[in-house]
């Protein structure tokens, strides 16, 4: 039944991501976009929550559910499969249904009628602003929407773990010196952003941290041989010249070939499987790759980075200035240094456990920045 929920935490962040889907969709309403979503109501949203969080801790043949639930009717997708009887929206339907709807893009769509929510079917097409609730692990939710040109990583709203509840904070955007890949990935406080071009380095990150080996990314830019003096050669991987697949596929973006997708896809999959190696992979603001498995050194005549701006782009997440080593392991050390030398580049690293760490460097401060981005990723 609507509004009745026993997790807390659904209470907590319901009316919060009401007022952010209203807003948005109203903006987007203002700029004639006619493919919107409907507002999710508060109430529905907690119900929505409440029966997700109870489902991912279940097991279904020994497995956790991962599912993908989006608010809306059968009437605003292209081609839903629909049940013959609706599905009761309960933790129970959710366990046994997961197996079969695992799969990336498969959402299940959820309706009501009067006090009551119900699974209409499965859908792998959604309106804009969708209002998307995804069961990552037990006892992880993420609340997100698509983007508005309908291709790459969706955006998150709300990350929800247990009884800890992280809310993007829409205004990190506006920071001084916000990294163009943590700008794509806040962009939902600007309607514009969402008409360009496709950030290649977020789906490099989505990709990096999906093999769960972690790694280190570092984007140097095109045509400078300045990064080699923090690089300790001779370079066990170095590619030369340097591999153009993803640049080349840029030059032909074209977001509605669904071939052209794909190529993308295994492109970048390609490239950030080099990040499992020991090393950094190397790449140009281009998207050529020059190499991997590559070794940092400080480089001839700098001092080691002895301090860092630490943030969190989540509400609460205030930023802190410390020790380069509390921000991560050696990883993260290391690509805090080669930022430090190399400030016109900036280091993506993933770590084993899931974090995720954007280094770039801060003019405002004059010092590095950490960003950590893992909760953006989900």
């Amino acid at each position: 039944m609507i509004g009745k929920s026993t997790y807390k935490a659904a209470r907590e962040v319901a009316q919060i991501v009401e007022n952010h889907f209203s807003s948005q969709i109203e903006a987007a309403k203002a700029l004639n976009d006619t493919n919107l979503a409907t507002i999710p109501p508060a109430r529905i949203i907690e119900t929505m929550i409440d029966a997700a969080f109870w489902a991912s801790l279940r097991r279904e043949e020994g497995q956790s559910p991962k599912i993908s639930l989006a608010f809306l009717p059968p009437e605003q997708c292209e081609q839903p499969l629909l049940f013959e009887h609706h599905l009761t929206l309960s933790p129970a339907v959710l366990t046994k249904i997961g197996p079969g709807v695992e799969r990336p893009g498969i959402h299940l769509g959820v309706w009501y009628e009067g006090d009551y929510l119900h699974i209409w079917g499965m859908t792998r097409s959604i309106p804009n602003f969708c209002f998307v609730l995804d069961v990552s692990e037990p006892g992880l939710l993420v609340i997100k929407h698509r983007r508005q040109d309908g291709f790459g990583k969706f955006v998150n709203v709300a990350v929800l773990t247990g009884d800890q509840v992280k809310i993007v904070n829409e205004k990190s955007v506006h920071l001084p010196d916000c990294p163009d890949l943590l700008y794509s990935l806040l962009g939902f406080s600007s309607l514009s952003v969402w008409n360009k071009s496709l950030n290649v380095l977020v789906q490099l990150a989505v990709s990096m941290r999906s093999h769960q080996k972690g790694g280190i990314l570092l984007v140097v830019p095109a045509g400078s041989e300045e990064w080699r003096q923090s690089i300790r050669h001779p370079m066990r991987y170095a590619v030369g010249p340097a591999y153009s697949e993803l640049a080349k596929l840029m030059l032909r973006k074209d977001d509605k070939d669904l071939r052209w997708q794909d190529e993308m896809k295994r492109a970048i999959d390609a490239m950030a499987g080099f990040t499992a190696v020991d090393g950094a992979t190397i790449i140009s603001d281009r998207y050529e790759l020059y190499g991997f498995g590559a070794k940092i050194n400080r480089k001839r005549g700098n001092n080691p980075v002895d301090k860092l701006i630490l943030t969190e782009p989540v509400v609460g997440g205030e930023a802190t200035i410390d020790q380069p080593a509390l921000s991560g392991g050696t990883r993260h050390l290391s690509a805090a240094q080669f930022v430090h030398d190399q400030r016109d580049a900036i280091a993506l690293v993933a770590s084993q456990d899931g974090r995720f760490t954007i280094f770039s460097w801060s003019g405002c401060e004059n010092m590095v920045q950490a960003n950590r981005i893992d909760s953006l990723l989900l």
